[in-house]
């Protein structure tokens, strides 16, 4: 009874759904702050102390506002999407190792489930902009189908790029072998190094971010596939995207920093867990948000040329060093 309610406490409070929706919130603040810092702007400033509670202020805000659906719009589906982006967004957080080396949903194989959720997420998005029966959610779930095509074999290659080492030492697919395995050598500091790099863009692309937010381009198709979404929705939208925010700086910090190490046992052990954790997913951030700050927007014609001329066979040469180069030396 006592271990159910704990297993229960780790689901909905920490590391579970209630962590990592604040820490989404406060991985947004960190972006849009750094963000205005690198174009010489202030950025958030005034809801708590140094505009920390303006993500928070923000989801309140939309909370409060009118639910609009559009008329000739899907219902059911279209009313349903916030709450399955969200709910797929708190499942992926499970599998991530926060206070130690296996997170709260821990398998073998678990790694090929993150990878597929990834890839639910983009359904979903275009299942959004399909159901608002409108024009420019249309185009925008269009692009962010096309866009698919272009990062998803580079990212499901970098991850599997990863777990190289793992799969041929230990036979195994799951997160915790591949944080164990860096316990003493992180994988960006060999042959990962090109894996890191492209897992950024893919995970830039997966994000919607520049430049690769052309499904949402304002300038263009308003806000694309979220054009239509307003009030409830919309807030629950936006958490679901800091929270896979959150996911994604934390995968890419698991597989690539060597994950949460801990470096004292017992609860001290755990805590420091948490703040490695917390600090290797902020430099992934901080790395991604320099991304958007450089660039500009591609258009989805070159982004998918980028992706299949550039990034997917370079992915994939990634792949076969990764595999190749420890048997070379072992060799």
């Amino acid at each position: 009874m006592i271990q159910d309610l704990i297993d229960l406490l780790r689901i909905i409070v920490f590391p579970g759904f209630l962590f990592f929706a604040v820490l989404g919130l406060f991985f947004e603040w960190i972006d849009r702050k750094f963000y205005a810092k690198l174009q010489n702007r202030v950025g958030p400033l005034y809801a708590g102390p140094w505009g920390l509670f303006q993500p928070f202020a923000d989801f309140v805000k939309l909370m409060a506002k009118e639910d609009i659906v559009p008329e000739g719009a899907d219902r059911p589906l279209f009313s349903s999407i916030p709450v399955f982006a969200l709910a797929l967004s708190l499942f992926a957080v499970l599998f991530l190792p926060v206070c130690g080396a296996q997170g709260v949903l821990s398998f073998e194989g678990d790694l090929i489930v993150v990878t597929v959720i990834l890839t639910f997420f983009v359904i979903l998005v275009f299942l959004a902009g399909f159901s608002s029966a409108s024009r420019y959610p249309g185009v925008g779930a269009e692009r962010s189908v096309l866009q698919l095509l272009g990062y998803e074999i580079p990212l499901v290659a970098s991850v599997l790029g990863a777990a190289a080492v793992t799969i041929q030492t230990e036979g195994s697919l799951q997160i915790k072998s591949i944080v164990e395995t860096q316990s003493s050598w992180w994988s960006i500091l060999g042959i990962q190094a090109l894996g890191f790099a492209i897992f950024l863009l893919a995970a830039q692309a997966e994000l919607e971010r520049v430049p690769f937010d052309i499904p949402e381009a304002e300038t263009e198709i308003v806000a694309g596939w979220l054009t239509e979404y307003s009030g409830k929705k919309l807030a629950l939208i936006r958490l679901a995207k800091d929270i896979e925010l959150a996911f994604l700086c934390g995968l890419g910090a698991t597989l690539f920093l060597g994950g949460p190490q801990p470096i004292l046992p017992g609860f001290v052990g755990a805590l420091s867990s948490t703040i490695i954790f917390v600090i290797k997913s902020i430099i992934v951030l901080l790395i991604l948000t320099i991304i958007r700050a450089a660039m500009s927007r591609l258009r989805i014609d070159q982004m998918v040329n980028f992706a299949w001329k550039y990034l997917v066979p370079i992915s994939i040469l990634q792949l076969l060093l990764a595999v190749m180069v420890p048997r070379l030396i072992v060799i």
